[in-house]
């Protein structure tokens, strides 16, 4: 099974595709806005570079923008 990711662009075009999948029998499932950020960064983790190690010092510096 594959799986497509619509973004749509207001409620009503919301309703007129998940109606147009439910008459094709297509399982739906709504993604909340954090649930979309949630696989962007899944999906950029996935892509980074793991080969190279870093410090828990440098991990942080970073995270407070240093």
């Amino acid at each position: 099974m594959e799986t497509l990711l619509v973004t749509v662009k207001d409620r009503n075009e919301m309703q007129l595709v998940s109606d147009m999948l439910k008459k094709m029998r297509i399982t739906t499932k709504r993604l909340s806005e954090e649930e979309r950020e949630d696989l962007g960064l899944s999906k950029l983790m996935k892509q980074a570079k793991r080969s190279e190690k870093v410090s828990r010092e440098q991990v942080m510096k970073t995270l407070r923008g240093e």
